[in-house]
């Protein structure tokens, strides 16, 4: 291969712990049990934009665990009391039969006042972006250092960091949810979690919330599957690991929705009001609600540390793949920066790092909520589709099935090519028009339309480059390229040979084989 070889995980379990730790990060200890609380229970370049925008946003949301970290040391914990100088005089401390969780602005809680105004210095709107906060600015440098000390060898370093990062936030969750349901009031928010309100089957808003979840969660269409799976071995068999992985993600999102639903409804026994009203959306929820529940525990300092540098171990791993998906794109585009990939990846890092300052300002929470709720809308089920269609319809189902047969061995159902034929488009289409619906902004509509863009600019450049009329270069475009195949020599003879004979051949059974260019 032209620049180097394509690096290769040391072992499967590497790679199936990396696709776990950028799968299961911190939304799924925030955004599935608040979905949950709110609906009642129960391509190429656009890929790289995608994962320019959310990086930029979720490493300033590692900083906040950072911060909360420090500030658990202090005794008492500086967001148990409303005695503190940023506090406002509409801060109300907990107690019994409060109404502090009301919604209405005339009071506040010293949880919410430390998270947005001591710690974040939060400005009034997104058109108010104001100055660094630099506490959240150095934080988010540190985060950025980590992160590149553990990337910048590659993926062999990443596969052998998340060993630690994603099996620590496993035991962490054990112990906070041994210690959530003992506590008094759990089980009033664990049946509020699981007793599901059957009339919001019939919203359709609950159901687009469930696909959202999936694709913020999962990662499907964001590229850094695809960027992991492209570092194994050419015969991994990946139907496998296709099946662990959202099994295991959204095993632990419900599992993760016991633990923070035992605590509000602590919460909400100690404070006298029902659940529903105990918890807050977005980043509130870790940043604002939990802690609220952590200065009742006995031990106050001890569960806040634990909590919070478990949310940073979700985090960091998810960053690792995120930012691996950016790196790989550009090498894929330009090959000969294979070898210098230590500075490609300090350069990425600095340019990443650079446009999440943004999100360090007094202003940066609304941005991060810009971006949050608008940067997956269109972009991902829109690759998604893409990838579909030209996986199945461009190249083709009996292509496709015999390149899958070559390199695993095992033939490809006909129930997959019947549900990314029909099923799927169909599904991501609605997914994509309804939650287009949701935009009401033009800066919304700017997120969400920031990396669709580079779509049809790609594909009328492609256009351009071929000779014909339209209908012509359609068809030339739409065919593969004349060096698509397997790249190592020995197994590309192999595949031409399995292409030409009409009876099945063996998977390849090579060690240190390159996949499809």
């Amino acid at each position: 291969m032209a620049g180097g070889p394509h690096e290769r995980w040391g072992s499967q379990l590497e790679y199936l712990l990396s696709c776990l730790g950028y799968a299961v990060g911190i939304g799924n200890l925030w955004r599935f049990p608040y979905l949950c609380y709110r609906n009642g229970g129960g391509a190429g370049y656009a890929v790289i934009i995608l994962n320019v925008i959310a990086i930029t946003y979720f490493a300033a949301i590692m900083s906040y665990p950072v911060l909360y970290i420090y500030h658990s040391f202090s005794s008492p914990l500086p967001w148990q009391t409303c005695d503190n100088s940023w506090n406002t005089d509409k801060c109300t401390e907990i107690s019994g039969n409060s109404s502090f969780f009301t919604s209405n602005g005339t009071i506040t809680t010293p949880e919410d006042e430390f998270f947005h105004i001591r710690l974040l210095q939060m400005s009034s709107d997104i058109n108010h972006i104001g100055g660094i906060v630099w506490p959240v600015f150095w934080c988010n440098v540190l985060c950025w250092l980590i992160v590149y000390l553990c990337i910048c060898n590659g993926v062999k370093s990443v596969g052998k960091i998340v060993y630690f990062t994603v099996f620590f936030p496993y035991v962490v969750l054990c112990a906070l949810l041994i210690r959530g349901v003992t506590l008094p009031g759990a089980w009033k928010g664990i049946l509020f979690y699981i007793l599901p309100d059957w009339q919001q089957l019939k919203n359709p808003k609950v159901w687009a919330d469930a696909a959202t979840q999936i694709f913020y969660s999962l990662g499907p269409g964001w590229g850094g599957l695809v960027s992991m799976a492209s570092f194994n071995q050419f015969n991994y068999n990946n139907i496998r690991s296709s099946v662990i992985i959202p099994l295991v993600n959204s095993g632990t999102s419900i599992w993760a929705g016991f633990v923070v639903f035992s605590v509000l409804g602590f919460a909400a026994e100690r404070a006298g009001v029902p659940v529903g009203q105990v918890a807050t959306a977005g980043p509130g929820l870790a940043f604002v609600t939990y802690p609220a529940a952590v200065t009742m525990m006995p031990a106050p300092n001890f569960w806040a540390v634990t909590f919070f540098v478990m949310l940073f171990f979700l985090g960091i791993d998810s960053m690792f793949v995120t930012i691996e998906a950016v790196i790989a794109g550009i090498l894929d585009e330009f090959p000969s920066l294979r070898t210098r990939k230590k500075l490609i990846t300090l350069l990425t890092c600095l340019v990443l790092f650079s446009i999440s300052i943004i999100c360090n300002t007094e202003g940066g929470l609304h941005v991060i909520g810009l971006l949050d709720t608008h940067v997956a809308i269109a972009c991902v089920p829109l690759v998604c589709l893409l990838e579909l269609i030209a996986a199945v319809y461009t190249y083709g189902p009996q292509k496709l099935s015999r390149d899958v047969l070559f390199m695993t061995g095992k033939p490809l159902h006909r129930l997959w090519i019947f549900m990314w034929k029909y099923t799927v488009p169909i599904i991501l289409l609605i997914i994509m028009i309804y939650s287009l619906r949701e935009v009401t902004s033009l800066g919304g509509w700017l997120v969400a339309l920031s990396s669709v863009i580079l779509i049809p600019i790609h594909a009328t450049k492609v256009l351009y480059k071929v000779k014909g009329n339209l209908s012509q270069r359609l068809r030339k475009s739409c065919r593969p390229s004349s060096d698509w195949g397997p790249i190592e020599p020995d197994i590309r003879q192999k595949w031409i040979a399995h292409k030409q004979n009409n009876h099945t051949l063996p998977a390849v059974q090579l060690d240190n084989v390159s996949n499809f260019k």
